[in-house]
C-alpha cells in the first residue's frame, strides 16, 4: 500500500477523533487539513508516516498541542507563556480526555497513546483514570436512545444508567422518537442510523435538533457511510461492535461541551 493509500485509509477515523476532541466538526476538519499540510511540508514528517497509524496520529497531536503553546502574549516570560499555553489546551479538552479517546474511542494501545502523546506509559495510565473518574462525577442528564435493537437498547440503558444518567426514553423508530420527544426533551441523544421501520436516525436527529441543540452521539454498525465527507457528519461517532468504555469516553465527551451541533 502506497503511503498516499495508508493516510486516506486512516483519513475517515483521524477526523472522527479530531471532532470529538474539539466538539465540532468544521474545527476538526481544520485541524486534519492543517496536519496534512505540515506533513506534506516536512520530508521528515512525510517519511515517518510510513510507519502507520499511529505516526499519523503523532503529527496530529503535534499540531494540535502546538496551536495553543506556539504563540506567546507580548511581554510574557518563557514560564509564563508556559502556564498559559497548558491553561489554553486544557480549556478545550483536558489531556485526560484525550488520552482516554485515544485509548477507547481509536483503540490505540497504551503505548501507542504515549508516543502520540509524547508521554510516558504510566502516565498515559493516571490520565485515563483520571478522566473516567471525572466522567462518574460530571452532572446526570436526560437520555433518549434510538436503537431498534432490542439487547443492544438495553445494554445502552444499563449503560446509561451506570453512569447515573436518567433515561427520559427509548425510540425503535423515527416516529416513537418524535412521541419521546413531544413529552420531554432529552439532555443527550444516544442514535443508531438505520431504524426498525426503515426509517432513517439521521432524520430523527434532524427532528430533535430542529427544535433545540443538543448533543447527539451515534452507534452504528457502518460508520464509514457517515465519513466520507460528502455531507454533513456527526462529531461523536461510535463504531458496532462497541466497547462500553468507548461510549462512556463518547458521551463524557459530548456533555464535556455542552449544547453543540452534532452535525454542522
Amino acid at each position: 500500500m502506497s503511503l498516499s493509500e495508508q493516510v486516506a485509509a486512516n483519513l475517515p477515523y483521524l477526523r472522527r477523533y479530531a471532532r470529538a476532541l474539539t466538539g465540532s466538526q468544521a474545527t476538526g476538519d481544520n485541524f486534519v487539513r492543517a496536519t496534512l499540510e505540515a506533513v506534506l511540508a516536512d520530508p521528515e514528517l512525510k517519511a515517518a508516516l510510513a510507519s502507520g497509524r499511529t505516526a499519523l496520529y503523532r503529527a496530529f497531536n503535534k499540531i494540535w498541542s502546538s496551536a495553543y503553546t506556539d504563540t506567546a502574549m507580548p511581554g510574557e516570560s518563557s514560564g509564563m507563556h508556559e502556564l498559559a499555553a497548558q491553561e489554553r489546551l486544557a480549556s478545550v479538552t483536558p489531556l485526560s480526555r484525550q488520552a482516554l479517546l485515544l485509548s477507547t474511542l481509536e483503540d490505540f494501545s497504551t503505548p501507542q497513546v504515549a508516543e502520540i502523546m509524547d508521554i510516558s506509559a504510566e502516565k498515559v495510565e493516571a490520565l485515563v483514570r483520571e478522566a473516567v473518574s471525572e466522567i462518574d462525577r460530571a452532572a446526570s442528564t436526560s437520555v433518549l436512545i434510538i436503537e431498534d435493537e432490542p439487547l443492544i437498547s438495553m445494554q445502552l440503558e444499563d449503560l446509561v444508567r451506570g453512569l447515573g444518567h436518567e433515561i427520559c426514553g427509548t425510540a425503535a423508530t423515527r416516529t416513537q422518537a418524535q412521541q419521546v420527544v413531544a413529552e420531554r426533551m432529552p439532555g443527550l441523544v444516544l442514535a443508531d442510523i438505520q431504524l426498525a421501520d426503515g426509517s432513517s436516525g439521521l432524520d430523527a436527529v434532524d427532528d430533535i435538533l430542529a427544535l433545540t441543540e443538543v448533543p447527539v452521539i451515534f452507534i452504528t454498525a457502518y460508520p464509514e457511510r457517515l465519513l466520507t465527507g460528502d455531507r454533513p457528519e456527526p462529531t461523536y461517532l461510535v463504531t458496532k461492535p462497541f466497547r462500553e468504555a468507548t461510549v462512556r469516553a463518547a458521551i463524557g465527551q459530548a456533555l464535556f461541551f455542552g449544547s453543540s451541533q452534532p452535525l454542522s
